[in-house]
């Protein structure tokens, strides 16, 4: 059952010292913007239900999810710094006798809420915005990043070897609910444990290279096996039919995605033993799929491992729109879903400004299908005459600014790595540090 708001009276507020019952002044400002209704009408529009166990207050829910990514904290951390609290309590609506939620609560209700109810929230944030003409603005600035997965630096080696541990506590579910009882499976953790420390300690030496293709070669011989007898496994299971317990299936469920994995990861391990480098659509993680290896260019980090996002963002701080892409597209084409976003609040835009990434035919067109009459984007290959112009430089030196905004959001609000697994859990992460963001702008505009 969907609850919106508490409403109960705390008894604690009649004795406490009127210091102590006083909020910061962002917290407070920001507390004014989090009352508006508009803020609870996704959440009544998606999620009404009368009946049910009552969840947390959305007020609340929405209050700790600014806390969690305004400074970085994890989920425990911040039900622990909540707890801690006076003035972080008052804040999230939660009295001095209640208990705050749990972080396991929190963490589910996130993924339940999915990335189209924090789109919803960043829509309605940025037309208040527009509307108490704190968003005036009609330039707007386009750069794309990389916010990394939660994963480890992927090598066929490694992958092989979390194939086989994945495995192995796959089947360890399946039987311990009691299912393929005698069906046969070999542990084979402490095997693949030895072949990653030959290969560990032969890095270095003249022929390691020839040394790692051939124990990578060996992995995948072993996890091959492992696959065979967990399929073994999963086909004695699957006899039961549909008469086994929700943990049952849940079992073998995540058997099934995990074999399926990993004679991904075998398929391309033994390609990459018998000598093919360029392999695409290789699979980097079994937690994380949809992440793919991304190349910047940058000689400190010259390939990550994540997802690609593209950021809008206006001179008064706003990001007004943000798009995050599986692989590594072309910028430009990146461009149109945040012409879109920005026009959908209400931002009249009338000058672009990008680097040379956008500055290619499919970029021009949507610029001119959009009507956007200026724009400031130098031009891939040959320059434009028009760029050696002092005023034209002028203009394009505020472009440097998307690149402090990009640090802003990685520093401040979590966009270095996001730590919500696939694609959906990278558009929820990254959406609730733009919301952190755009609300701690109007409550800094606001004031």
């Amino acid at each position: 059952m969907l609850r919106l708001r508490d409403g109960q009276a705390e008894l604690f507020d009649a004795v406490m010292p009127a210091e102590a019952r006083t909020l910061s002044p962002e917290l407070a400002a920001v507390d004014a913007l989090l009352d508006d209704e508009r803020f609870l009408a996704p959440f009544v529009a998606r999620f009404a239900c009368p009946i049910g166990r009552p969840t947390i207050p959305i007020e609340t829910y929405l209050r700790l999810m600014y806390l969690k990514h305004r400074h970085g904290l994890g989920y425990e951390t911040l039900v622990e710094e909540v707890s801690d609290s006076i003035s972080w309590r008052r804040f999230c609506r939660i009295g001095l006798s209640s208990r705050v939620p749990h972080s396991t609560t929190v963490l589910k209700l996130t993924r339940r809420f999915g990335p189209e109810i924090i789109d919803e929230l960043n829509r309605e944030a940025l037309k208040a915005a527009v509307q108490k003409k704190l968003l005036r603005s009609r330039r707007l600035r386009v750069d794309c990043t990389v916010m990394e997965a939660d994963i480890k630096y992927p090598t066929d080696s490694g992958l092989c070897a979390h194939a086989i541990d994945r495995l192995s506590r796959a089947v360890k579910a399946v039987k311990s609910a009691g299912l393929a009882l005698r069906t046969r499976f070999r542990n084979r953790n402490r095997s693949a444990a030895k072949i990653a420390r030959r290969m560990s300690l032969g890095l270095g030496r003249p022929g390691s290279q020839a040394t790692v293709l051939r124990l990578t070669g060996e992995l995948a011989s072993l996890t091959q096996k492992v696959i065979r007898q967990a399929k073994r496994v999963l086909g004695n299971a699957r006899r039961r039919g549909k008469q086994v317990s929700k943990k049952a299936a849940a079992a073998m469920s995540r058997l099934a995605t995990d074999l399926e994995r990993s004679e991904r990861v075998v398929g391309q391990s033994t390609r990459r033993a018998a000598g093919e480098t360029t392999i695409p659509d290789r699979v980097i993680s079994l937690c994380d799929v949809d992440a793919r290896p991304i190349r910047r260019g940058k000689l400190r980090n010259p390939t990550e491992f994540g997802y690609k996002v593209a950021v809008g963002d206006t001179p008064e701080g706003f990001v007004v729109a943000h798009e995050v892409q599986r692989g590594n597209p072309v910028d430009a084409e990146t461009l149109a879903p945040l012409l879109r976003q920005a026009k959908s609040i209400g931002m009249r835009v009338r000058t672009v400004f990008g680097d040379r990434g956008y500055g290619r035919e499919p970029a021009d067109q949507v610029i001119a299908e959009a009507g956007i009459p200026d724009k400031v984007i130098p031009r891939m290959g040959r320059a434009d005459p028009i760029e050696t112009t002092r005023a034209w430089r002028r203009r394009y030196r505020w472009r440097a600014g998307a690149e402090g905004r990009i640090s802003s959001l990685k520093r401040r609000f979590g966009w270095n790595r996001t730590r919500l697994k696939g694609h959906t859990g990278a558009r929820i992460w990254s959406g609730y540090g733009v919301l952190a963001n755009n609300i701690g702008r109007m409550a800094a505009l606001a004031g």
